[in-house]
């Protein structure tokens, strides 16, 4: 993404809070049957300041969706200037962007407030498919840095996909050899990175949701089906009996989670998961269970087809340059980011950058 993807931003503020065109269009909207609202709220605090320092923090999706309404994106940057840039490409990537000064705290809060909505599709009844434009779909079948869809990706995606007529058969293939040949590697930090080419290359299949996700959407793209990441954060505990697969408590700061869609012809954009089959194998008490294991089975059917909402939808970008940044390209924007005049901070470095994000059910 580059400055020519942005089209508008809200007005500047140097404290208090900013309302986006989302909450001003979604106000007064009720959730129907079935939605949970939650509020989301980031606190994000650079300790060790330089410079003019900068802060950017993925915002809750900006389109609305059949499992997810965002009625509020609220900002505040107390001693600095924060505003919310829009995409206009179907990544739907918003970012808040805060500068501070030299001499000023940095601290910048993002709270969300959005509806969730468990979310199925129902493969024995085609023709029920959610339009897409060809532009959105062309969009999601393109290559990225990290997910390219020739040489070995396309290789692989012909040699899982051999002996499938149909594209809900393709995206099944694999789903399957995903769920069948990759691990959980709990030794990877944060998400991953969705180098995928390094991983078929490599042999090396181990990885967390960014990897094994990514490598779905890669495999899908080069077998001809638009896909894509969708990069969020869990906010509940589950309601279905996973451990796993739920915010233990309030505090979420480290329960991002990348979630992947394909979009098949007679149905849409449908949600699926085999990242976190491979979380319930490794984590799901007692650990390490056996793909025929009852639990792993029923979230390996389920996980094609469905999502359960216990969690917030940030966006569906790829190959992110942050506005403002002097930085290098990020794979994706799930995670806060910081620039100081010494450079760019690891948000994944409490000694340097602090950030708490917590959840809140309001009905």
């Amino acid at each position: 993404m580059n400055r020519r993807d942005f089209l508008r931003s809200t007005s500047l503020t140097l404290a208090g809070l900013t309302l986006t065109n989302a909450e001003l269009s979604f106000a007064q909207q009720q959730p129907s049957d079935g939605w949970r609202t939650f509020e989301v709220t980031t606190h994000a605090e650079v300790l060790k300041p330089s410079g003019e320092t900068k802060v950017w923090l993925p915002a809750a999706l900006v389109r609305s969706t059949p499992f997810q309404k965002t009625t509020a994106n609220r900002f505040g940057a107390e001693g600095g200037e924060a505003r919310m840039v829009e995409s206009n490409n179907p990544a739907d990537l918003g970012i808040v962007v805060a500068r501070f000064p030299s001499g000023a705290k940095p601290v910048l809060m993002l709270t969300s407030q959005v509806s969730l909505k468990s979310y199925s599709v129902d493969l024995s009844k085609p023709g029920n498919a959610r339009p897409a434009s060809t532009a959105e779909l062309q969009f999601f079948l393109q290559p990225h840095k990290n997910m390219p869809t020739d040489g070995i990706v396309k290789a692989k995606a012909t040699e899982i996909t051999k002996g499938a007529d149909t594209d809900v058969e393709k995206a099944r293939a694999i789903y399957e050899w995903i769920v069948e040949n990759t691990f959980r590697d709990p030794k990877v930090r944060g998400c991953g990175r969705g180098d995928i080419r390094f991983m078929l290359e490599s042999g090396d299949l181990g990885g967390k949701c960014a990897d094994l996700n990514a490598l779905y959407v890669g495999l899908a793209r080069a077998a001809g089906l638009p896909a894509r990441d969708v990069y969020g954060i869990r906010v509940a505990k589950s309601e279905l009996g996973y451990k796993s697969l739920g915010a233990s408590s309030e505090k979420i700061t480290k329960s991002q989670h990348c979630r992947a869609e394909v979009y098949l012809a007679q149905y849409g954009w449908v949600p699926v998961d085999p990242a976190d089959v491979r979380k319930v194998v490794l984590e799901e008490p007692p650990g390490n269970r056996a793909l025929s294991d009852e639990m792993v089975a029923s979230a390996r059917k389920r996980l094609f087809g469905s999502w359960e909402m216990n969690w917030m939808a940030y966006n569906f970008g790829q190959d992110v340059q942050l506005p403002d940044s002097n930085g290098t390209t990020l794979p994706f924007l799930m995670y806060p980011q910081a620039q100081t005049a010494e450079g760019t901070l690891d948000s994944l470095d409490p000694d340097n950058f602090k950030y708490e994000i917590t959840a809140k059910e309001l009905s």
